[in-house]
């Protein structure tokens, strides 16, 4: 198998001590069935709940303790290229297999599910996972045809202000919401200058994310003095940039927050 950088892993024995410094395919790899595998996790991998109390957390996605991995003994050890940095991914090389993803549209995650699929054995679980994804997709496209078009922001930091721009998951499904980007001009996670918004696009939604920043009502404030009457809006940055299962509940979210803007508009 080659993963998504074109690093070949070797599938001749099964892995079964699988390290996951990416907290969204640590949800996917528990969906699967592979709950019993997961040596290790970071701090951030926040689902299943439980696991942040029988799993070794080995630091975060950014920052990770190298000897504590080792230390687990891993037969591999799972990465993202927009997680992780290069320097952990060749430092996890020196343990042992590392599967690298990268992760821009739902088709990469679909193909992430099925790679995890014949890796881990799983490839019962991971057709049904994928066939609830397409079902809901399905649903929520026949939903949105209807919608209008509406522009937007998407913040995920403060200090220095960032936004989610082009070559993302994020504005990947940003663009399935018929959300037009204001700043999709620009490349990955760009700072920008809120003084200039009106300058850039003039949103008509700002989207505040829950996560990494804890984004609170003063930073909306802050934010929408320097709009022309955008509403701002706190969403749930889960359900926009984690992949894997998680997609399964996505398309409902973003329906019922479709009908929120809606209402405001009323």
């Amino acid at each position: 198998m080659i993963d998504h950088l074109g690093n070949r892993i070797d599938l001749s024995v099964t892995p079964k001590r699988i390290v996951s410094l990416v907290p969204s395919q640590t949800e996917l790899l528990y969906d699967l069935g592979l709950e019993e595998s997961i040596v290790g996790i970071t701090k951030f991998c926040v689902h299943p709940f439980h696991f942040k109390s029988t799993k070794q957390i080995v630091g975060g996605t950014k920052n990770i303790k190298i000897d504590k991995i080792k230390q687990l003994n891993p037969d591999i050890i799972l990465c993202n290229k927009e997680e992780n940095t290069p320097e952990i991914v060749e430092a996890c090389q020196d343990i042992c297999q590392v599967h690298v993803s990268d992760i821009v549209t739902i088709q990469d995650c679909l193909d992430l599910i099925n790679d995890y699929g014949v890796m881990f054995k799983k490839r019962t679980n991971a057709q049904r996972i994928s066939d609830k994804i397409e079902f809901h997709l399905n649903n929520f496209k026949t939903f949105i045809k209807d919608q209008e078009v509406l522009k937007v922001a998407y913040f995920i930091w403060r200090e220095p202000w960032m936004v989610a721009a082009n070559n993302t998951f994020i504005n990947h499904l940003l663009q399935l919401n018929k959300y037009n980007n204001i700043y999709a001009n620009l490349e990955r996670y760009p700072e920008v200058e809120l003084k200039k918004i009106r300058l850039e696009g003039d949103p008509e939604v700002v989207f505040l994310s829950s996560e990494p920043y804890p984004f609170k009502d003063e930073h909306a404030f802050e934010i929408g003095r320097k709009t022309h009457h955008a509403k701002t809006v706190f969403v749930d940055g889960e359900y926009f940039s984690w992949y894997g299962s998680r997609l399964i509940k996505a398309f409902d979210y973003f329906i019922k927050l479709r009908k929120r803007l809606r209402s405001f508009s009323n």
